[in-house]
């Protein structure tokens, strides 16, 4: 069972203490009154995200260890703002716990969460507290800042323009195939896109300060239903090919996962983005590899080209109320 509500606060806001970051100065008072107070930099424009981790959708207690459940919350936030080109100012979490829970599961989720705060100098700033009637529900809410008018949107991608992604993708979907079949054969070292994923907020700002990228999303969704988004909101389609799209080598081989785990899998919380033709683009971004994958075009549709034969590329990530 976990503390009592006061008492979980209390020992949240001594973590908290402990982990006391730089970028506090964002931040003139946290937990311990109704509202947080933060201090937004001159000429920044403040960005909001927000996203739900919820038990046996977005992870399984049989398979996540609580540690891994807290640091996989926060990067979801942390991605959303690496997406834009921002940098982070605050973390808010909202915990809702079951009565059956032990407090060393809360322990652990704090300590996951709280530990990639820290690395990335963002301070968890206040939330709330509740009991679930039987499974863990945490939304987190992540608060960043971008120079006035220079947030990457997702509707900035023009024909013509060139498609990149970061990383290597399939390696997060790879782990959950793994362990639909069997979870104890699953290491967490085999699949560290997975189980210890990396926000690329140093990425993010490294293509808005050199004003490199005309559109930008994370891939938390999956490649073919990310790309769809920024096409929808630009109004443009894509031509992708196959064979350029880095699939991630994972498992105790490191083999390369499958074509279609790379087009579809999501939570890789890799950037994919657009950038001018003439553009040069870096193949690598803060020790991150760079690929170029495909061009923007003007039909609206997205198609995939393999072996030189071209097909329509379905739209196969996650969405909710689909699966």
């Amino acid at each position: 069972m976990p503390l009592r509500e006061k008492q979980l606060i209390e020992r949240i806001r001594g973590r908290v203490r402990a982990n006391s970051s730089p970028s506090k100065r964002f931040l003139q008072h946290g937990i311990g009154d109704d509202c947080a107070v933060l201090r937004i930099p001159a000429k920044q424009e403040l960005l909001v995200t927000t996203d739900f981790s919820l038990e046996n959708v977005h992870f399984r207690r049989s398979w996540h260890r609580s540690e891994v459940v807290g640091r996989r919350c926060l990067v979801r936030g942390l991605s959303d703002i690496a997406a834009m080109g921002g940098s982070p100012v605050a973390a808010f979490l909202s915990l809702a716990l079951p009565k059956s829970i032990s407090q060393s599961w809360v322990d652990g989720f704090l300590k996951g969460l709280l530990g990639l705060a820290a690395e990335f100098k963002v301070p968890l700033a206040g939330g709330d507290t509740a009991q679930s009637p039987d499974l863990v529900l945490a939304d987190i809410v992540v608060v960043g800042s971008v120079p006035k008018n220079k947030a990457v949107l997702r509707s900035g991608a023009q024909p013509g323009d060139r498609i990149y992604v970061t990383g290597e993708l399939g390696g997060s979907a790879a782990a959950l195939s793994a362990l639909r079949k069997g979870a104890a054969s699953v290491e967490e070292r085999d699949y560290p896109r997975h189980f210890r994923p990396v926000p690329r907020i140093g990425v993010g700002q490294f293509l808005r300060d050199r004003r490199i990228a005309t559109a930008m999303i994370d891939l938390s969704d999956g490649l073919s239903t990310d790309l769809s988004h920024v096409c929808e909101e630009s109004g443009v389609g894509a031509q992708i090919d196959a064979h350029a799209v880095p699939q991630a080598k994972a498992g105790k081989k490191k083999q390369a996962v499958d074509l279609d785990l790379a087009l579809h899998g999501g939570e890789d919380y890799e950037l994919l983005f657009t950038a001018r033709k003439n553009t040069r683009v870096p193949p690598k971004i803060d020790g991150v590899q760079v690929s170029p994958i495909g061009v923007i075009t003007r039909g609206k549709q997205l198609i995939l080209v393999r072996d030189g034969v071209r097909c329509r590329l379905q739209v196969k990530g996650w969405e909710h109320f689909a699966h």
